[in-house]
């Protein structure tokens, strides 16, 4: 059994390489840790809810943008809905909010109106991220093109080279007087970075100028919904996404990548497997892959990337509201709290380790748009601040729960005091820190956008493609062009355009991997007027003892609204009988529906057993 190509990791660079390779023809295999693709465009389920775990709004649908002309490349568009979100944002005020709207005249005038003393600057300042992102689009791809034309830089691409000389900080400073404007032009910055005088100008330029251009968007049901798609095109032109399997090694055969070693992420009796492929591409972050490289690929690796500075992380606290919330005052979309202490540009890295009762956050109010993610007389909405992994990682489990409770009392409080009455509607809430997004995606210290956008860590200076081996490829947040929906998407079709260029290809057979971990129905009955036994055949190698859990995910499940196909469930059964079985509680969940509607014969799959 041969791929011609075997990726590692199902987030969004990954999957978009997979499905771009699939759709040039080449049989792929991708392998994710979790029981579904994604990464960090993934969703779960919480009551009436589907959470979101980290898309806000998204970048990069520009008219003929890249994005843009991937997803009709990829029929993405034709299944997956992109609903536009009200403004771009509003930053919260004591005396008068501001309200920064999408397309450049609006905005332009909107913050002229308000900072007329900075009119220049400000109309300096939109024309140099309206041309930075055009002249990064039309640079030439041949390495050797921009090494002729490199003389001539300043004349041909002069935004460009202004935007890579500066970070947000010098830029605003040197031509921005008013530091309110400064600090109302960077409401959105925890979705780039931490630091305005770290953060590289050209990188904020991009997704900024495309927010601008067209608008931010959000997914309708979640990000889960394009994540499930691109895995379902990789499947339908002839592919294989195994999820919950862990890769371990790649396999290097006369200083090329020839095959990847992986075992099953949720069954600790499984056993390894190989498989072997013509090229591999690594989707998971660059800073784990030396653990699965013999040497002298482990150490030259560790060694070009140990000067290498992360970015920071995240911490989302999920909230699910019993009504619509706009009754309370919520006027935005998305709505900026800046912190009682952030007066100038130089205060925010200090706001951002800084107690939480002033942290700067953005509070996101989904039910702003058509986000199909609560009922119709219900709402979600999150919460989104900068996080550091120092701040969680030496606690126990106990005081680790304390400290994410104690947090999640200061933000609520503060949501009280802005929105009056909000905090009584809230049904439901949940804390995810960095350590979070470490557990679940393997990023080290959570750092959900890979390396930091530093002038030293951005745009060409990032990783790319087979920099170490031949035929191996990077594609994630920690490569080339960077992290964020827009750059993770950009990242993976590229990466697939030069494994196209490079031709490193062989004929494959049609043979796949068989999962033994999908199972048929093999008996359902009702227990009682709440409850439903499902029995299934058993996978092979599954030993279970009575009580452990497995999840169970219905394929091609009956109904799906407002749900989720999949549940943690308690088996039913020892590793002495032949089949497993799951009881279900009847609900009106679509989950507990298409559990009711399920024949005899139809297929789920198992992860685990897990004690």
């Amino acid at each position: 059994m041969k791929y011609n190509t075997i990726i590692i990791g199902g987030g969004l660079a990954g999957l978009t390489a997979g499905a771009t390779l699939s759709k040039f023809g080449k049989k792929v295999l991708l392998l994710e840790q979790h029981h579904k693709p994604g990464g960090c465009a993934t969703t779960f389920k919480r009551g009436d809810f589907i959470v979101e775990v980290g898309l806000h709004e998204m970048s990069g649908l520009t008219e003929n943008g890249s994005v843009t002309q991937i997803f009709k490349m990829l029929d993405v568009d034709q299944h997956v809905q992109f609903k536009k979100v009200p403004e771009f944002y509003g930053v919260l005020s004591d005396t008068e909010d501001f309200v920064l709207p999408h397309g450049y005249e609006s905005a332009t005038k909107a913050l002229i109106d308000k900072y007329p003393e900075d009119e220049k600057g400000i109309k300096r300042f939109f024309k140099l991220i309206a041309g930075t992102r055009k002249e990064a689009t039309n640079q030439p791809r041949s390495p050797l093109k921009r090494k002729l034309i490199y003389p001539l830089m300043p004349l041909l691409y002069p935004n460009l080279v202004e935007a890579t000389k500066h970070t947000v900080g010098s830029w605003l400073d040197k031509y921005i007087t008013n530091e309110n404007a400064k600090l109302d032009l960077i409401a959105h910055l925890v979705y780039w970075g931490d630091d305005p005088y770290t953060l590289s100008m050209f990188y904020f330029a991009i997704p900024f100028s495309g927010f601008i251009e067209n608008g931010g968007h959000f997914i309708k049901g979640g990000s889960q919904q394009l994540s499930n798609y691109l895995s379902s095109y990789i499947k339908k032109k002839g592919g294989s996404v195994l999820l919950g399997k862990r890769a371990e090694k790649i396999i290097l055969n006369n200083e090329k990548a020839t095959g990847v070693t992986f075992r099953d992420s949720f069954n600790e009796h499984s056993k390894p497997m190989t498989i072997l492929c013509d090229n591999v591409i690594a989707n998971c972050a660059i800073p784990v892959v030396p653990s699965m490289l013999d040497e002298p690929y482990s150490s030259e690796l560790q060694q070009k990337i140990s000067s290498k500075t992360n970015s920071c992380s995240l911490l989302c606290m999920y909230l699910g509201f019993n009504t619509d919330i706009e009754k309370f005052g919520v006027k935005y979309y998305s709505n900026v709290f800046e912190g009682h202490n952030v007066t100038a540009l130089k205060d925010i890295k200090t706001n951002h380790h800084g107690d939480w009762s002033n942290r700067r956050f953005i509070f996101v109010d989904y039910n702003k748009v058509d986000a199909g993610l609560a009922p119709p007389n219900k709402s979600e909405g999150v919460i989104c601040a900068v996080d550091y992994i120092e701040d969680w990682e030496n606690l126990n489990k106990e005081d680790y729960d304390v400290k994410k409770e104690e947090v999640a009392q200061v933000l609520l409080q503060r949501l009280e005091k802005q929105y009056p009455g909000i905090r009584n509607s809230i049904e439901y809430y949940e804390v995810a820190t960095s350590k979070t997004i470490e557990r679940y995606t393997s990023n080290p210290s959570g750092s959900v956008y890979g390396y930091a956008q530093t002038k030293d860590q951005i745009a060409n200076k990032r990783f790319r493609n087979n920099f170490l081996i031949p035929n191996l490829y990077f594609a994630s947040a920690w490569a080339f062009p960077g992290g964020g929906f827009e750059g993770a998407i950009q990242g993976g079709f590229l990466a697939a355009l030069q494994m196209k260029k490079d031709k490193i290809w062989s004929e494959c057979d049609d043979e796949k991997y068989v999962d033994d971990r999908v199972v048929q129905l093999i008996e359902r009955k009702k227990i009682d007027d709440k409850t439903l036994e499902l029995s299934f055949a058993k996978p092979a190698n599954f030993e279970n003892l009575n009580g452990e859990h497995a999840i169970l995910e219905l394929i091609n499940p009956k109904e799906s609204t407002l749900d989720l196909p999949y549940r943690w469930l308690s088996i039913d059964s020892n590793k002495e009988t032949k089949n497993l079985r799951f009881q279900i509680k009847t609900d009106k969940t679509s989950f507990s529906k298409s559990c009711e509607l399920i024949d005899i014969g139809d297929e789920a799959i198992v992860y685990g057993p897990i004690g």
